[in-house]
């Protein structure tokens, strides 16, 4: 199920639930080989050009691969980690300006027994509205791989 206020420029919000324990989802958003797994949909995200330093005032980065060959680079700073209910951490990629935290990142985590219900926003208002509209499309696949990888756990 998604959520998208149209008339708001600033953000993404998406809601999904996955046929997942909440633990489970948690680790898949802070470990290294599970969130390279999934972030970037498709494209190639390597283990070895990540990091994650997953506590309040850590540092994540990671490099995807893109089919041309090109790489792109994303990082940011974790600044909540409530294991496992809720993260939140900034986004930058190469465009963003050097002056600018980025995107601000919350992920926040329901238990609903063997289920669990993600609530997912992305606010700052650095991208334009036809930039959101990528950018939900890329997390709404990026998601989609989230719920394969959940499956075979």
């Amino acid at each position: 199920m998604t959520e998208n206020p149209q008339d708001d420029p600033h953000g993404i919000a998406l809601t999904r639930t996955f046929d997942a324990r909440r633990d489970l989802v948690f680790e898949a958003w802070t470990t290294p080989a599970h969130f390279a797994y999934w972030f970037g949909g498709e494209l190639t995200v390597p283990v070895e050009r990540m990091t994650m330093d997953v506590r309040p005032g850590g540092s994540w980065s990671l490099v995807m691969h893109s089919p041309d060959g090109s790489e792109l680079p994303f990082s940011g700073v974790y600044r909540e980690v409530v294991p496992p209910e809720a993260l939140e951490f900034t986004l930058n990629d190469a465009y963003a300006p050097s002056s600018s935290e980025g995107e601000l990142i919350r992920v926040t985590l329901s238990d609903l027994g063997d289920r669990t219900e993600m609530a997912f926003r992305q606010l700052g208002g650095n991208l334009t509205p036809e930039q959101y509209q990528q950018a939900e499309a890329g997390w709404s696949s990026f998601f989609d791989r989230l719920e394969g990888l959940l499956a075979q756990a």
